[in-house]
């Protein structure tokens, strides 16, 4: 059967104990194999590798969303003196972490990072469309200390030139960029929409951005409304958009009526930052709502407001089998 609405996920997957102590390639390699598997048992039509292999075992608190990039981009300095740590308590970029991410010391390059190989570990694992995320140029910008650049506009369109060298190589069914501050900054918007359209014109095929009010140690990080975005949203040159509900509430929803008719949406029908696993009949009322709102065709995804990292395994699971459930008992009544 075609299903009209598909479900999916945000990309991070909860890190499997036996990994932590063990990160070696062949044991990443079972460890995604591992969560492949667990999502197409759960009956999900379009998959992640859990970006496990963005995890740190020396930094478990996060998902490598951001220290994955700054470790292995050249121009980065991940080694602080207490002068820089001085220097980021009065310009807090990121307006939320304890601690920089990295101290902007020159051109940003492309270093170590390797995106192509990460994918090719991946796409050999699992048959079923795959979907590639990777942090996108603005919050990577926000969330460093610019020490060499003259703005951060410039910062974020090298890092955009280097995310696109590395992501034009990639052929999955769909390659996500992942912006979690700019609902915190939609002042920022001409500059982050020149950054990041940079990068989406260089996917091969169909292109992705999420948008989050943040999850760090399954904690919402910013504040912000959906209509300050929509004129930055109808700026991207993407083909869906992934966005947090869940955890909000669908008050918010008629905002999307003005939403470019050229962008589909994977709107958040499970909440990651609570263990209680929603029913099969809340995810088909809630999808009942979404379409009620916008409309039929708008609709192309459904998926959890944000990655699972923070989670248990056993959670996040469940929650995964009841989108799927759920999603399936509304096309059986619609």
């Amino acid at each position: 059967m075609t299903r009209r609405i598909k479900t999916t996920v945000v990309g991070s997957y909860p890190v499997p104990s036996w990994l932590i102590g063990n990160s070696s390639r062949p044991v990443l390699r079972d460890a995604v194999m591992a969560v492949l598997k667990t999502q197409e048992l759960a009956g999900l039509d379009l998959i992640s590798d859990g970006e496990l292999m963005r995890f740190d075992p020396s930094h478990p608190e996060t998902n490598g969303m951001v220290d994955y990039f700054a470790s292995r981009m050249d121009g980065i300095r991940k080694h602080f003196s207490l002068s820089d740590f001085d220097r980021f308590r009065s310009d807090r970029a990121s307006g939320y972490r304890l601690l920089t991410a990295g101290m902007v010391v020159g051109k940003i390059q492309d270093g170590t990072l390797n995106l192509p190989r990460d994918f090719e570990l991946v796409s050999t694992l699992t048959k079923l469309p795959l979907k590639f995320t990777c942090t996108g140029p603005h919050m990577l910008a926000r969330v460093l200390t610019n020490c060499f650049y003259r703005d951060l506009a410039d910062l974020a369109m090298d890092i955009a030139v280097v995310l696109r060298r590395q992501l034009e190589y990639i052929e999955a069914g769909t390659i996500q960029l992942d912006e979690a501050c700019i609902a915190g900054y939609p002042e920022d918007a001409p500059w982050a929409a020149e950054a990041i359209n940079h990068v989406l014109d260089g996917l091969l095929n169909e292109k992705a951005v999420h948008i989050c009010f943040g999850n760090y140690g399954g904690q919402p990080t910013l504040r912000g409304f959906w209509r300050n975005l929509i004129p930055f949203l109808n700026s991207l040159r993407a083909d869906h958009l992934v966005v947090e509900f869940a955890r909000r509430g669908y008050d918010e929803l008629n905002v999307f009526t003005e939403l470019d008719p050229r962008l589909r949406l994977g709107i958040g029908l499970i909440d990651i930052k609570d263990n209680e696993v929603e029913s099969p009949d809340l995810i088909a009322s809630r999808i009942e709502q979404v379409v009620k709102v916008l409309g039929p065709e708008r609709l192309q995804y459904v998926n959890p407001d944000c990655g699972f990292w923070m989670l248990q395994r056993s959670v996040a699971d469940r929650k995964m089998r009841a989108l799927v459930e759920g999603r399936d008992l509304f096309e059986g009544q619609a």
